[in-house]
């Protein structure tokens, strides 16, 4: 997926040389806001014309605030990364299972996620399995609930702010662990705002409720 860094160093708060060896000149580097360098990192930074992009903190921009997650098997190694990711955000999250790498049937925890959400008991969604694509469809089946399988931000963006997608999912076999964080953020960072959006999200929505009669 495109990228506005070439390499992410934002987990470190001391850079040093050895951080930047192997980049091209001009090459864009992500660093914490309070990130500090060594001498001869800065040189190198000066020396190749290194960009500096400072990683922004996301919680101001995140449009919910409680989240359910869940995972089958398949997901389950991913479900636990996230978890610790998304404390960090200072969101609220319900756990949903799978509790372990034994095999089950993603449509049981699509859809204890999907009804967390279609019964307002958080905001959002968050369904991992292999692709994406099973969890989705048995998350549609409920009320309420339009999920998105999501590979890239701009996708998990353009889910909230064209289609109104309340439920995310991801397949574990499509994306690491560093995109699946910039899938989320993005996605939970946006919403449905412009009237033709959500003129066309409630004839959706129309349509739904002619089925559910």
């Amino acid at each position: 997926m495109n990228r506005e860094y070439d390499r992410d160093e934002s987990a470190k708060v001391l850079i040093t040389e050895d951080d930047l060896r192997g980049l091209d000149n001009g090459a864009r580097i992500r660093i914490d806001a309070n990130a500090r360098f060594t001498p001869l990192a800065r040189d190198l930074i000066a020396e190749r014309n290194l960009k500096l992009i400072t990683k922004q903190p996301r919680q101001a921009h995140l449009k919910v605030k409680s989240i359910a997650i869940a995972a089958d098997h398949g997901g389950f190694a991913l479900k636990e990364k996230l978890i610790k990711q998304l404390a960090d955000l200072d969101l609220r999250v319900r756990d949903f299972g799978t509790d372990s790498s034994d095999a089950v049937d993603y449509p049981d925890f699509a859809y204890s996620v999907a009804k967390a959400v279609g019964d307002g008991h958080v905001e959002a969604g968050i369904i991992i399995d292999g692709a994406g694509i099973g969890s989705a469809i048995a998350a549609n089946k409920v009320p309420g609930v339009r999920a998105a399988a999501c590979y890239s931000a701009a996708l998990a963006k353009n889910s909230r702010e064209h289609n109104g997608a309340n439920v995310l999912t991801l397949g574990s076999g499509q994306n690491s662990f560093d995109e699946a964080v910039e899938i989320i953020e993005a996605f939970l960072s946006a919403e449905l705002t412009e009237e033709r959006h959500k003129r066309r999200v409630m004839k959706i929505d129309n349509i739904d409720r002619q089925y559910r009669k």
